[in-house]
């Protein structure tokens, strides 16, 4: 390579330069790609690491969990397909430039909201049902066997990704494409403090009040006592419901801000690919 380097006239080393420094200037430009690129790399350590931290101190506890882990996985994926549900159908139509088309209707924001919370919910069943299905010869574990907290579980985690979904499409519209990727990933960074696969009690204690702020924790710990206790949470519930309730709507004032903002801007006509 670098006898080609050396030896070709035609390969300048100047242009290459040029490109890296456009690219950082870019990336420079916009601290939401600067923290987009430590992102994923944190989030997967600090959730790992947990993990790894509380299985080396209970290991007893995976002999005995069952079908937990597959039951955590498969209602993560709820939340996720909810969030990436709502964020790509509300992409799909900026990058198709047709968010002007749509408002230039009768369709009001809250219709427009409600519209994509049908299509996430929709594209979350496609996910996970067979995927729950497919657990059961595989695994032997039926999900389903949970009964009516499964539905309470399914909605709560639904509504917390309609939350995030909802709030990360205003950030896209506050800073345009550059902000893109947290659309696809914000709800990746909810996982460490959700107690997924440990419980909230392994958390740092100064971590523990903001994971019980999150509804998530508050589902996966209900499942937990389901599944090992045989006892539903009603507690978990009602804090899960109160949280998504509040969730939603500081993330629908946070879109309809960012909506009224890029509407008052002309920027509604500008953004796409």
């Amino acid at each position: 390579m670098s006898a080609f380097l050396s030896i070709h006239p035609s390969f300048s080393l100047n242009r290459v330069a040029a490109i890296v420094l456009r690219h950082w200037y870019l990336m420079r430009s916009s601290w939401l790609r600067m923290v987009e690129i430590a992102y994923w790399p944190t989030v997967q350590m600090i959730t790992w690491g947990f993990i790894t931290q509380f299985f080396l101190t209970h290991s007893s506890w995976v002999a005995q969990a069952g079908g937990v882990l597959i039951g955590a996985v498969l209602l993560w994926d709820v939340l996720l397909r909810s969030q990436l549900g709502f964020a790509i159908s509300f992409l799909e139509e900026m990058w198709s430039r047709n968010l002007g088309h749509l408002f230039v209707s009768p369709l009001r924001p809250a219709e427009f909201l409600a519209g994509l919370m049908a299509v996430s919910l929709i594209r979350a069943l496609i996910g996970m049902v067979p995927a729950a299905l497919i657990c059961i010869p595989l695994y032997h574990y039926n999900i389903f066997a949970m009964g009516l907290p499964l539905l309470a579980f399914f909605f709560n985690l639904l509504a917390m990704g309609w939350a995030i979904g909802i709030a990360t499409s205003g950030l896209v519209l506050r800073f345009g494409m550059g902000a893109e990727t947290f659309a696809w990933a914000a709800a990746f960074g909810f996982a460490p403090i959700s107690a997924i696969y440990y419980p909230v009690s392994s958390l740092p204690g100064w971590l523990q009040p903001i994971a019980w702020a999150t509804p998530a924790a508050h589902v996966f710990e209900g499942m937990r006592a389901v599944m090992f206790e045989g006892v539903f949470r009603w507690d978990h519930l009602i804090e899960a419901m109160a949280l998504n309730v509040l969730m939603i709507a500081g993330a629908s004032a946070l879109f309809l801000l960012a909506f009224s903002r890029a509407r008052a801007l002309g920027k509604l006509l500008q953004v796409g690919e």
